[in-house]
């Protein structure tokens, strides 16, 4: 099959303006309070939710174009979070895409099941995912995150030519650090520390497994969470590199 390559439209004074995220619509969305452990309430979610969403401005997302969700939306003022359910996370990201038009980025930090992961008051399942991602963003590249135990279940609904999928775990596997002592789950630790020094979302998937695969082995977690990455061959052409400086 032929491939047709289509040119990026000249910027201004003749050069040609290689695609960014700025013009991508992206939710961070944090999707439970409660540790792993007793029932006892954990900031980690949130604060990863927090700091997620700022790493991304730095790294070419547009402020404006970023919404958060949380479980507890009241408590951070600062933010001004949704609260969290599957059809909140659909309807902001619906909103968000209508703007901002040049592709979505999903982002889920929560507790996981072998049957999805929570969001908020309901499961947001595998299939349920992909069907919002259809929906609010048809026919353009988006890039779906989810750090949850078992989250791999998520990569063979989601995958696809013009999607990334990238998972905190495979399918059958827990992943670690959302105890109520923890800043951070240990993913999205390690994507807030490789984040600097990674090209894109392509370049981040092995940085941050390697990241994740050194704490679990100094900190003794067992069995390993062995976060999972599936990349569409269109979205390789279209992904943008990340760029540094405000959104």
């Amino acid at each position: 099959m032929a491939l047709t390559l289509i040119a990026a439209p000249a910027a201004p004074g003749g050069a040609w303006a290689a695609p960014s995220f700025h013009d991508w619509a992206a939710v961070v969305a944090a999707g439970d309070d409660h540790s792993a452990h007793a029932g006892e309430l954990t900031e980690a979610f949130d604060n990863a939710r927090r700091a997620i969403a700022a790493a991304l401005v730095r790294k070419g997302f547009a402020r404006a174009h970023i919404r958060q969700f949380s479980v507890r939306p009241e408590r951070y003022p600062e933010a001004d979070p949704v609260r969290v359910g599957p059809a909140a996370i659909f309807a902001g990201l619906r909103d968000l895409a209508i703007r901002a038009p040049g592709g979505c980025l999903i982002y889920l930090t929560s507790h996981g099941a072998p049957q999805g992961a929570i969001a908020g008051e309901g499961l947001l399942t595998p299939r349920r995912l992909a069907a919002l991602v259809d929906r609010a963003c048809p026919a353009r590249p988006t890039v779906v995150v989810v750090s949850a135990c078992f989250s791999g279940v998520f990569v063979p609904a989601l995958a696809g030519p013009d999607r990334m999928v990238l998972t905190a775990a495979r399918r059958d596997r827990s992943s670690f650090g959302c105890g109520e002592g923890d800043t951070y789950p240990f993913f999205d630790g390690c994507v807030l520390e490789t984040l600097p020094r990674a090209r894109d979302f392509i370049d981040l998937a092995p940085k941050v497994r390697a990241c994740v695969e050194r704490r679990e082995r100094i900190e003794h977690m067992r069995p390993p969470s062995e976060p999972q990455a599936s990349v569409g061959a269109a979205l390789r052409l279209n992904l943008p590199a990340f760029s540094d400086g405000p959104g």
